[in-house]
């Protein structure tokens, strides 16, 4: 049972063995009203004076298609807080589906503005073995949830600004079987509507699009990535500043995949450009 103390909702161990129940069963879960106001509108001022600052300077965004952009947010207050990146609810989701040590490697935005459209459908990862096999050999072997996007929305999401839009349970197809039945409608591409302090937990294998933000403001989405161990994420990197890394309890410090730097950079070049499968 939800319980809701300061207005912020509480999970129990069994809300957090059904979320994981859906996210391998749907590929997606959303968590209600996890985070606090106050912590949303704080990330969200310190999120647009970050981005004014990156469009002007030399690759400081990642183009998303027409005006859509990424950009990895800095290791500094108000981005670096471990109530966000190691929440426990979050955390006893990702323990429940992983089943071994796993690692954060990725916190980032992904934000459409107006005159955006709807993107390919696509996957943000290669399934760990059908690319490469003969069909008949790739397609009997389900990939287990090896790595999983944590999202969380700074504004409203709505219909109108460019909510994420999913097909439930394609994770587990391959992938041109999964288009297959979105095209013939028998899986419906589901737009996920959501309020600041919501979180969404879903599978990059799950087949998805952004879709077209027609109002006039920017509709900027976080992403946080976890992955098994042994994955190799050369797209995406942290870099903490060493203060903050060695203020870090010890089992946080063996989550991050991270560089540790005496002090960070003040330009940032993104690199995560190609993103899609």
């Amino acid at each position: 049972m939800v319980q809701s103390i300061g207005g912020i909702a509480k999970y129990s161990a069994t809300d957090l063995d059904r979320f994981a129940q859906e996210l391998n069963q749907d590929g997606i879960c959303v968590i209600r009203n996890l985070f606090e106001q106050k912590l949303i509108d704080e990330w969200l001022e310190a999120f647009e004076k970050l981005f004014h600052d990156r469009q002007n300077q030399p690759g400081g965004l990642a183009p998303r298609e027409t005006s859509r952009y990424y950009l990895t947010l800095p290791w500094v207050y108000p981005f670096a807080n471990e109530l966000v990146f190691a929440n426990p609810v979050i955390m006893g989701i990702l323990e429940r589906v992983f089943y071994q040590e796993y690692v954060m490697v990725q916190l980032g935005v992904d934000v459409p503005f107006q005159g955006s459209d709807y993107q390919e459908i696509h996957r943000d990862f290669r399934p760990l073995f059908s690319d490469g096999l003969s069909p008949a050999v790739g397609d009997r072997i389900v990939t287990p949830l090896y790595a999983l996007a944590v999202n969380f929305p700074l504004v409203e999401v709505t219909p109108d600004n460019g909510p994420f839009q999913m097909a439930r349970g394609t994770h587990l197809l391959p992938r041109e079987e999964g288009l297959q039945k979105i095209a013939t409608g028998e899986i419906p591409m589901e737009s996920f509507y959501m309020q600041p302090g919501d979180v969404m937990v879903r599978s990059p294998l799950a087949l998805h699009r952004g879709s077209p933000n027609r109002t006039n403001q920017p509709r900027p989405m976080v992403v946080m990535g976890y992955a098994m161990h042994w994955l190799h994420t050369p797209k995406v990197d942290l870099t903490l500043p060493r203060d903050y890394y060695d203020s870090l309890p010890a089992e946080l410090r063996q989550m991050l995949r991270c560089e540790v730097v005496e002090q960070l950079s003040k330009e940032k070049v993104e690199t995560y450009i190609n993103f899609k499968y």
